[in-house]
């Protein structure tokens, strides 16, 4: 009998709040290719960055808290959000290597009745799809897309820091890229594949985020790419809700299609862009699912 994939989902705040067509799509890949998930009362998880240089003990309590509940099923968590996936592997690699750091924490917990015990992993949804293999990806194409070619961009916290993610070759990740080939579609190699997508600096300052982000654009379009692939909900946001702006920058007027993998993957696999919500995106997609008969 096949291993029965189950996992705790955590799709984290800003995809639920902001772009549940994102996590449909991860529904129904995970579905097709036989994936469970179930739910758990998650909080925040919180934010890798700017939550925890202001306040590293409450970042490691609320991630273990999150943990914990994840624990107490014995599952591990699968993470649709980079920023999540690297807050919660964080806090998980620290306390299970920190005796120090995980009694602080436990005292901490013990008013809530809960107690982290490092027995769980945390994955990235790209290594989840990964582990599947290209060949149970291919079993359920409908839809060949071949000819499309795909600028890949995993973001920032997918890989970093590499010691502790350790999910990808930080310099040259390939896990994405196969999964996009697997579809049929065809990875680009552009100049600024690694480049910062610039949503984080755009926190502070909008100019030079959006030279960064018509650069990336910039450079894809260059080698080729029709569209771009994405992990990472604050790159989606970044690079599909501020073409215009980007635009300002460079010169050069943006229409760049922008698909999450797990978007790629659910048209590549037949499910409908009505069903995926694609209308909901701001880069408009009518275009190249006309161009590749996707509806």
């Amino acid at each position: 009998m096949a291993k029965v994939e189950e996992y705790k989902m955590f799709q984290g705040c800003t995809i639920g709040n902001r772009i549940p067509f994102i996590e449909a799509s991860a529904r129904k890949v995970f579905e097709t290719l036989g994936i469970t998930t179930t739910e758990a009362p998650f909080a925040c998880c919180p934010d890798p960055v700017g939550f925890n240089s202001v306040d590293h003990t409450s970042w490691l309590a609320m991630g273990a808290r999150n943990l914990t509940l994840a624990e107490d099923e014995g599952k591990d968590i699968v993470s649709l959000c980079n920023g999540c996936f690297q807050t919660l592997k964080a806090v998980n690699h620290e306390l299970k290597h920190d005796d120090h750091e995980r009694n602080k924490i436990n005292l901490i917990l013990k008013d809530l009745k809960r107690e982290f015990k490092g027995t769980i992993n945390v994955k990235h949804f790209v290594e989840v799809l990964y582990e599947l293999g290209a060949d149970k990806i291919k079993e359920h194409i409908k839809h060949d897309l071949s000819g499309l070619k795909v600028a890949c961009h995993t973001g920032c916290h997918y890989n970093r820091p590499s010691e502790v993610m350790q999910t990808d070759d930080p310099m040259k990740p390939v896990k994405l890229r196969e999964l996009v080939a697997a579809t049929g579609a065809t990875p680009v190699d552009y100049e600024e594949e690694m480049l910062c997508c610039g949503s984080g600096v755009g926190n502070a300052e909008e100019e030079p985020s959006m030279m960064i982000l018509s650069n990336k654009f910039n450079s894809g379009l260059k080698a080729g790419a029709e569209a771009f692939v994405v992990i990472c909900p604050a790159c989606f946001q970044q690079m599909d809700t501020n073409q215009k702006k980007a635009s300002t920058q460079g010169g050069t007027e943006f229409n760049v299609p922008i698909l999450y993998l797990t978007e790629l993957m659910a048209l590549a696999f037949g499910f409908t862009s009505d069903e995926l919500g694609l209308k909901f995106h701001r880069s408009r997609l009518n275009a190249l699912l006309e161009k590749y008969s996707l509806k």
